[in-house]
């Protein structure tokens, strides 16, 4: 049995901050170089904020920019759905911010953090709404400011990220289009592997924590690697055959862009093509919740999806947590 659910992206747009932090300019900070950076997550440049942005600046541009992109008027938003792990501050909630930033004086919101796979996880649960008859416009971003919680000192992961926002919006769809299936799960073993320690409940910030280097990203890279690969694969084809489509029905594969091997060994699992799959972290680095929404608005304007294309999203996070979702784009 399918989810399909009565609820279609109508418009998509990103942000990234102007400011480049390229392979050479890491080499001055830390012990690496630009071919080591390249062969192994195939990274050459991330954008990253100035001092003074975070999570909610970034993710009211892309808000803006998806509200102009689809001529809607902010006060017709009935809700906003915004993943993140970096948000601004415990509390409030950053879609609160967004929310009086872009004048959506009519919708409620929230914040959901489900790390790299949290775009995937906002995108079916406003689309819950849409299907309901409840709402009829959904604010759907992903926005994360990675490098809040990189160390620098850690080679191994301070050049795997960067910094963006992206958003779409959802709309009532029509029979065969829209979001015709999704598929999630967790599994909490895999906790141990990619987290950030310090800060929370069980180890609320003190001098000790930061003096640990807690308020980091700590990560297990071959883990992760291994966890990523396996489940991105398996959860695309289920999806596919789930719904009676093979590889050759799919237009274009969305995968989370965390690194280009990763991406790669899932695609040649999967027996995909190229043309197929949308690769932009060369660019980007990997945005956590950003970079499904960048995917889909860089697939956009490079003119490789057109209205009935069959699209599939697969993404993996920290948690560990799993994300896809089937879709015919809509526009």
């Amino acid at each position: 049995m399918s989810h399909r659910l009565a609820a279609k992206i109508t418009g998509v747009a990103g942000y990234v901050p102007p400011k480049v932090m390229t392979n050479a300019d890491l080499e001055k900070i830390v012990e690496t170089n630009d071919e080591w950076i390249r062969t192994r997550t195939g990274i050459r440049e991330r954008h990253i904020v100035e001092d003074g942005m975070a999570t909610s600046h970034m993710a009211t541009e892309a808000a803006k920019a998806v509200l102009a992109q689809t001529k809607t008027d902010p006060a017709d938003i009935d809700l906003i759905v915004l993943a993140s792990v970096t948000p601004d501050m415990f509390f409030p909630a950053t879609a609160c911010l967004v929310q009086e930033r872009i004048g959506a004086k009519k919708a409620w919101g929230f914040d959901l953090s489900a790390a790299c796979s949290g775009f995937a996880y906002a995108l079916t649960v406003g689309a819950q709404f849409v299907a309901a008859g409840t709402h009829q416009k959904v604010l759907v971003i992903g926005s994360d400011t990675m490098t809040s919680v990189l160390d620098y000192q850690d080679r191994a992961t301070c050049v795997l990220f960067g910094d963006g926002a992206g958003a779409v919006l959802l709309e009532a769809a029509a029979a065969n289009e829209g979001i015709l299936d999704f598929q999630h799960d967790v599994d909490g073993a895999g906790g141990s592997f990619l987290y950030m320690p310090g800060g929370g409940s069980l180890h609320p910030s003190s001098r000790e924590t930061i003096e640990k280097r807690m308020h980091y990203v700590h990560q297990e890279g071959s883990q992760v690697f291994k966890y990523a690969v396996r489940r991105m694969t398996e959860m695309a084809a289920h999806l596919l055959e789930k719904n009676g489509f093979t590889k050759d029905n799919l237009k274009l594969l969305v995968p989370h862009q965390a690194n280009l091997r990763i991406i790669r060994a899932t695609q040649e699992r999967l027996g995909i093509e190229d043309s197929k799959v949308m690769v932009n972290i060369d660019r980007y680095g990997n945005t956590t919740a950003a970079t499904i929404p960048l995917g889909l608005r860089d697939a956009v304007d490079q003119g490789r999806l057109k209205k009935g294309d069959l699209v599939l999203i697969v993404t993996v996070g920290a948690g560990y947590t799993t994300g896809g979702v089937l879709l015919r784009w809509a526009y």
